[in-house]
């Protein structure tokens, strides 16, 4: 997912001030104490430390972090961040000068027994003299080996693990402030969607030919008039009802539409061949309300023509959790209706609140056909 620009900021202006805290804090020696020197190798070994954990916290901000904020994959981002700090600290084990580099040089081994008698003998009365018990590696200094993790060690992995809680909690807070604003612009784009979906309950154009289709049917078959109607009459109750929530049943809204080209039928001859593949049993799941139906209304509305012959085929897949919608038309010389329908920038709004980026819209616009095709995660 794209990084915000506030965020963006946030991390420049919080690294700036790290890589200058070395320089401001030297400058100030400097001007207190005349007999410092600007020294810029004290500035690049800070700098070098910075670079490291500046790396990692690129690392975990645009490829560890996402995997938790925005994809929910906890196993793996901690199994990867468990990692990350191994590494880390196998990093600073490695790199830490040595504790023998810095010892006092050894001392002068003592004189064998033999020698020390020989002495004691010649410039001291003799009486037996107490001496300890002598060890073969006294006077020695050999320091026991450093411990893998140690003092700094810790202190660089709370270092390390509080950069990427902080991470962590920028985007969490960015990504619901996000969240925030989009419901608050949903909520104000659905009281939007109703007007539209008033004129589309009210278009007299459409109301005016599927009733002429019905009229003309009832001289010559009254019981599919009589059937015509009660599809109607769904078909606008559901617009009516169901057109002003966030989401529906995929069954009804699948009904919506073999109700919707079924009326759009009547109105053409046999030169336009209408195909309508939808699933016959699909799972108990929603989806937002017209929007399908969009797309189907825009083929009627530009790719029939009275004068040639003319096709739609409309085609829709239900399979692993996804819908996918094709709508595949030819292209008028003109188009049938002035205005009407909800519009396809709309729907591009709708679908950009709803989903983010989680959909896929396809649209190929040929010089004799025109060809939409729409994948969307189904809740």
């Amino acid at each position: 997912m794209k990084q915000s620009r506030q965020e963006n900021v946030i991390y420049l202006v919080v690294w700036g001030l790290l890589f200058a805290a070395p320089l401001l804090s030297l400058y100030v020696r400097t001007v207190s104490d005349p007999n410092i020197e600007f020294n810029w190798t004290e500035v690049f070994m800070v700098w070098r430390h910075f670079a490291v954990y500046l790396l990692l916290f690129l690392v975990h901000n645009f490829l560890l972090a996402p995997l938790l904020v925005y994809s929910h994959k906890r196993i793996a981002y901690f199994a990867v961040v468990t990692v990350l700090l191994v590494a880390f600290v196998a990093y600073r084990y490695n790199s830490r000068p040595d504790v023998r580099d810095h010892m006092p040089p050894m001392e002068k081994p003592l004189p064998s027994p033999s020698t020390k008698a020989r002495e004691i003998d010649v410039k001291k009365p003799p009486f037996r003299h107490f001496r300890p018990p002598f060890r073969r590696d006294m006077g020695r200094h050999e320091a026991p080996p450093p411990f893998f993790i140690g003092e700094h060690e810790i202190m660089a992995i709370v270092v390390l693990i509080l950069m990427f809680a902080a991470n962590l909690g920028i985007k969490n807070y960015i990504r619901s402030r996000d969240d925030r604003k989009r419901l608050v612009e949903l909520e104000k784009r659905n009281l939007e969607q109703q007007l539209e979906y008033l004129r589309y309950q009210i278009n007299p154009h459409f109301f005016m030919n599927t009733l002429n289709n019905i009229h003309a049917l009832v001289e010559f078959d009254p019981v599919k008039a009589q059937e015509m109607i009660v599809e109607l009459s769904k078909m606008m109750r559901f617009v009516l009802y169901e057109g002003n929530k966030q989401s529906v049943p995929l069954s009804r809204e699948l009904d919506f539409i073999r109700h919707y080209v079924t009326l759009m039928q009547l109105r053409y001859t046999d030169k336009v061949s209408i195909k309508l593949d939808l699933p016959n049993e699909t799972p108990e799941r929603q989806i937002p309300p017209l929007i399908l139906v969009t797309f189907i209304e825009n083929a009627f509305k530009h790719g029939v023509s009275y004068q040639h012959e003319s096709f739609i085929e409309v085609t829709v897949i239900v399979e692993d959790e996804m819908l996918l919608f094709r709508c595949h038309n030819s292209k008028a010389d003109h188009s049938n209706e002035e205005k009407g329908g909800v519009g396809l920038a709309n729907v591009r709004k709708r679908l950009d609140l709803i989903y983010g980026e989680r959909y896929r819209l396809c649209i190929k616009d040929k010089l004799d056909a025109y060809h939409v095709e729409l994948s969307i995660p189904l809740v």
